[in-house]
């Protein structure tokens, strides 16, 4: 979903020119037009976080012709609903705090932090009513806490400005779920896989797994599950996450089962009395959890006999979004928590996918998809792209890290599949055309190369970074590679970013991205500012696709990465809908 902003206070000479001037100067790049009026103006984002840079970097601090430049989200009064952000949050405010914070002015129905650059948090907060929201706005804006001053916005509500917006179901009543949303009067959010994500520690993974790993098969074959346990994930960490895989009963039953297997161990070895259940769970599900005032934690205590903590948001970083819910009790206590604890999760994230489904745009969630697992209905979440962005050679240790550091970081916060590989765009463009010719390729050994791909010389001026994920994802991975090579000096301080990507798209949509004469690509560079090639002479590959280079800088590549999807997808739906007219359209 783009984010309009606003941009008011401008002195009567300021144009538009001026404006992606001031914006590209302070590394904040236009790619869509500027709609200058007297006075004011309004530009767009596709992502929140460039938004979000946009308003903390310009709003009052910057001076064009005289006057101190206005920013904010462009929301109109009849769209202003329930949902509003705040910024420059203290990052070591405790949630319980900002919790009962928030809880004063009405029902707060969900709170969501907002992964950023900027080094206070930021959370969307939606509540029950407008009202509440309004209230809100007028008695949080400016609120000082230590020597931090709240700033407050209304956001965009996706549910007020579609003309017709989904009935919203109500706490508890699940059946209200389960109608008009698939066919059959089945729930697709009720069959997506939510698995329990746990830590546990270091030492007693050996026993989880057990002799030639019967002991974790063991567990698998009762409860129906899948467990992945993440030993290679932190190295040297005291903990290790383990993603469990099943119905919400066989869930609980294998998490009962590693409970009792630790607790053993950590008799037997005399380690300590009780071992804590830790449950990693998404900061956008946290505050259903929590519910208001703590009131749904309280509970679920209050009948399990257990003591329940949840970490801060100051534990929260851009590279982990997940938050630690430690539940101390005897081993039963502890099982019985979680299945209470889960069905809150699991149903604040089934609202959530029933809330994505109903519109089309950017995955707006911040769920990596690691984390969830595979979704079984591919309507409810994004299909998985593959970009091959080309870096200078120079670079690829940075972006890699040591030991692999840096580019395993940047995964688990994109929530992509990233690998480096040693081959330049020439080499990539040729071993594609040998491929579809009958040709062979070697693979150099000793050499890392995935995917079999051609390892060259030293000499060689650029290599391929391959990205593999959702639109989000996408954006992510590809902002933190450009940056990083922008902060590493890569590139002249003075000079833009500039890196080639390659997508590949159809054969049948190819024709359709360059338009007649050319038409829809020269709109494509003129709108994006990106360089965008489909050499009409390319042969399909297997998978009946071509490679589209674009050059550029970033958010001019992510632009139009975007625009060629939306094409490609377009031809699809046409192609579904109109089998028989497509085939014989292309066929004249």
């Amino acid at each position: 979903m783009m984010n309009k902003l606003y941009i008011g206070n401008l002195s009567p000479a300021v144009t538009a020119d001026d404006l992606r001037q001031l914006f590209g100067d302070r590394k904040l790049p236009l790619a869509g037009q500027v709609l200058l009026k007297t006075g004011y103006a309004f530009v767009d984002y596709p992502d929140q976080n460039w938004a979000i840079r946009a308003i903390e970097t310009l709003s009052g601090k910057v001076e064009l012709h005289g006057k101190i430049m206005e920013v904010d989200y462009s929301v109109s009064k009849k769209l202003r609903s329930r949902k509003i952000q705040i910024r420059n949050i203290p990052p070591h405010l405790q949630w319980e705090v900002l919790d009962g914070l928030l809880a004063q002015y009405g029902t707060v129905e969900n709170v969501e932090q907002v992964n950023t650059d900027t080094e206070t948090a930021v959370v969307n907060v939606t509540y029950a009513t407008r009202e509440e929201a309004k209230i809100a706005i007028e008695k949080l804006s400016g609120h000082q806490f230590e020597n931090y001053s709240f700033k407050i916005s209304y956001i965009p509500d996706e549910e007020v400005s579609s003309p017709s917006p989904p009935q919203r179901a109500q706490r508890g009543d699940h059946s209200s779920r389960e109608q008009g949303h698939a066919p059959g009067g089945s729930s697709q959010a009720r069959q997506i896989d939510f698995p329990l994500r746990i830590l546990v520690p270091t030492q007693f993974v050996g026993a989880i797994i057990g002799k030639e790993g019967l002991t974790i098969k063991n567990i698998t074959k009762q409860t129906q599950s899948r467990v992945d346990i993440h030993r290679k994930e932190n190295s040297g960490a005291a903990e290790k996450p383990v993603t469990i895989h099943a119905t919400p009963e066989g869930t609980s039953e294998a998490c009962r089962m590693i409970l009792e297997i630790m607790q053993k161990e950590a008799d037997e070895t005399k380690l300590a009395e009780e071992i804590p259940l830790k449950i990693l769970a998404h900061n956008g599900l946290v505050g259903r959890l929590i519910g208001k005032e703590g009131r749904n934690l309280k509970k679920i205590e209050h009948e399990t006999g257990t003591k329940i903590t949840i970490s801060s948001l100051q534990d929260l970083s851009i590279y982990n979004p997940e938050r630690t819910i430690t539940v101390k009790g005897t081993v039963e206590a502890c099982a019985n928590a979680e299945t209470e604890i889960m069905k809150k999760l699991r149903e604040a994230f089934e609202n959530d996918m029933l809330a994505v489904n109903t519109h089309s745009g950017y995955f707006s969630s911040l769920y990596p998809p690691h984390q969830f697992g595979p979704f079984p209905h591919h309507h409810s979440y994004p299909e998985q792209e593959i970009v091959n962005l080309f870096i200078p050679t120079q670079a690829v240790g940075a972006i890699i890290g040591k030991k692999g550091a840096h580019i395993k970081q940047l995964a688990r916060f994109a929530g992509a599949s990233i690998k480096a590989s040693f081959i330049s765009p020439a080499k990539w463009i040729d071993w594609m055309r040998a491929l579809r010719c009958g040709g062979t390729v070697v693979e150099h050994t000793g050499a890392f190369a995935p995917n079999r791909l051609v390892a060259e010389g030293p000499d060689v001026s650029e290599r391929m970074v391959i990205i593999t994920g959702p639109p989000e994802a996408q954006f992510k991975a590809q902002g933190r590679i450009f940056g990083k090579l922008k902060e590493e000096n890569f590139f002249n301080p003075k000079e833009e970013v500039k890196l080639e990507a390659h997508i590949r798209v159809p054969s049948s949509t190819a024709g359709r991205v360059i338009g007649k004469g050319g038409k829809t690509v020269n709109e494509l560079q003129n709108l994006t500012s990106a360089e965008v090639i489909v050499p009409r002479d390319q042969t399909p590959d297997e998978n009946e696709e071509v490679i589209v280079r674009i050059i550029g800088h970033f958010f001019a590549s992510q632009t139009a990465q975007r625009k060629i999807r939306e094409i490609v997808q377009q031809v699809k739906q046409q192609e579904q809908k109109y089998p028989q007219g497509v085939a014989s359209q292309r066929s004249k």
